[in-house]
């Protein structure tokens, strides 16, 4: 076997790998480069710098395995590894103990001017009144994410005697107890926090969470920390915030575009900056790279890798049938998290119908997967799918049944959260995912990308037509509706498909229309 080490890691990994292979260290590769020796090597590793293109994939014939020393894989193309049946691994929590640690020292830095003090110090000027600081004793720290990263600062936290909250719907309360840390909305959490740090994955949905409506919660005297990911705040707003003192201060490691030398969170003296440095220690980069080296070799000897990013294996024979459910039991975790309210504590997959005779371990790592792909730092796969439900405290729970009333087969996701149980059920039927139940309605849509609409209300003339309108009034196009009714003028459930999300306040219009329970907005 040979391995191609492109970018700079640490050599811990290496000599894990020379005895399992020979290891060629060629780094600052350029494209064609790459691409006109890659055909000779078994495994890749990379860093952030190496770009892995379709084109590098198609010229790696022998690739068995491309491993990324860190978290983010964006510079490889996943999609077109997984087609060539090529591994794609990483390293998630090789950086979780110096991100907590920086996420940390930005605090300290925030609550006692420090940055500030060194640069007028060295400038030749005693100054001491400038910089009267705060303790950290006591405060309220608010942690938003409480995976891998966001819990070790909980930990670290404690030590330093704060009062701890968290906003994350996707861990139980019984591990979050565990932390010692208070469950609460997002809302109450910004209001009531002296520092905020946040620790969750950049997403569609988490892109641009705090802006100026959730920045006008926080008080004058509150310091906001970001080590996760660029763009989770919006970076103009909480410049101009500082500037204004509507709040004390910031401190930002990550940022919308990177590298950048330029940006208006370099303006204030009241905002600390560094270069995306959170997983900057030498112990963070020996971890990474052993991680992955460690993987390389299980993949060499036919064993899973324990963080693959990309499909698990399924046996040609099994993948013919479990392929459409895949997507089928992605869908209905997706789902799933998107209607539920509440903390979550249980996830129930149900398996009817052919598919239970199955080995259904890849279609619950799909379910989870769809579940949690919003809040985890982590890509889940068949191998880690239980680790990192554990890991949140939460509860799984599998079940089959042979026979199967309606369908040939159907996978069932129930989770159970402190405000009651969601379901969804879902089927593949001509090549399609059809999702065929919410909660007590039996519908059938197709959901082929993009906004949904759902609405539970009592069954009434004029209501759809209403609902209807306040769309029609912000030019946003319903391109089809199912509705299910539990019985005439009773309970019923609407769906809007939308060729764009509605607004904010148009849902609360909608809500606010007589007999409507409630009004939700999802993407699928």
């Amino acid at each position: 076997m040979k391995v191609l080490i492109a970018d700079p890691v640490s050599e811990e990994g290496i000599d894990i790998l020379r005895p399992h292979a020979q290891v060629d260290v060629k780094t600052g590769l350029g494209p064609e480069e790459l691409i006109s020796i890659i055909g000779g090597y078994e495994a890749l590793v990379v860093r952030s710098q190496t770009q892995v293109t379709a084109r590098v994939i198609e010229a790696g014939k022998k690739l068995q395995v491309i491993g990324r020393a860190g978290v983010g894989i964006d510079n490889i193309d996943v999609d077109r590894a997984t087609r060539q049946g090529i591994v794609v691994v990483n390293a998630p929590t090789g950086n979780t103990i110096s991100a907590a640690e920086h996420t940390i020292a930005l605090m300290l830095a925030l609550a006692r001017h420090i940055p500030q003090a060194n640069t007028v110090l060295k400038s030749g000027v005693w100054r001491r009144s400038d910089f009267m600081g705060t303790e950290v004793r006591g405060k309220t720290l608010g942690i938003i994410g409480l995976g891998n990263v966001g819990s070790e600062v909980a930990r670290r936290a404690r030590g330093l005697e704060m009062k701890l909250l968290g906003y994350d719907p996707f861990i139980s309360v019984d591990q979050a107890r565990k932390l010692e840390v208070e469950l609460i909305p997002l809302e109450q959490l910004l209001r009531e926090s002296d520092f905020i740090t946040l620790h969750i994955p950049r997403t569609e949905t988490t892109k641009g969470l705090i802006g100026a409506k959730e920045l006008a919660l926080v008080k004058p005297t509150a310091r906001i920390i970001n080590c996760a990911r660029g763009g989770l705040i919006n970076e103009k707003t909480l410049a101009k915030a500082v500037k204004e003192g509507h709040i004390a201060g910031a401190a930002i490691d990550v940022f919308s575009k990177e590298p950048t030398t330029e940006s208006p969170l370099f303006e204030s003296d009241n905002i600390i900056v560094t270069p995306h440095l959170g997983a900057s220690t030498t112990e963070a980069q020996a971890m990474a790279a052993r991680d992955v080296a460690l993987q390389i070799v299980d993949v060499f000897n036919g064993r899973p890798a324990r963080y693959s990013v990309n499909a698990p294996f399924i046996p040609a024979e099994t993948l013919s049938v479990l392929a459409p459910f895949m997507q089928v039991a992605s869908l209905s975790g997706k789902l799933v998290s998107q209607l539920a309210e509440g903390q979550l504590n249980t996830i129930q997959i149900k398996y009817e119908g052919e598919i239970s005779n199955y080995d259904t371990n890849a279609l619950k790592a799909a379910a989870l997967g769809g579940l949690l792909e919003e809040v985890s730092e982590e890509r889940i796969n068949l191998v880690n799918a239980s680790i990192i439900a554990a890991k949140r405290g939460l509860a799984v729970v599998e079940q089959k049944e042979a026979a199967c009333e309606n369908y040939a087969s159907l996978i069932t996701v129930e989770a159970t959260t402190s405000s009651g149980a969601t379901t969804v059920a879902a089927t593949a039927m001509r090549g399609e995912p059809h999702i065929v139940r919410i909660n007590n309605y039996w519908i059938d849509i197709v959901p082929t990308g993009g906004y949904f609409l759902f609405s539970d209300h009592r069954d009434r003339p004029g209501l759809i037509g209403a609902v209807g309108k306040i769309a029609g009034d912000v030019d946003i196009n319903i391109s089809s509706m199912h509705v299910s009714r539990l019985k005439p003028r009773g309970r019923a459930l609407m769906i809007l498909a939308l060729d764009e999300p509605l607004p904010e306040e148009q849902l609360q219009q909608i809500l606010s229309i007589p007999d409507v329970s409630t009004v939700k907005l999802v993407r699928l």
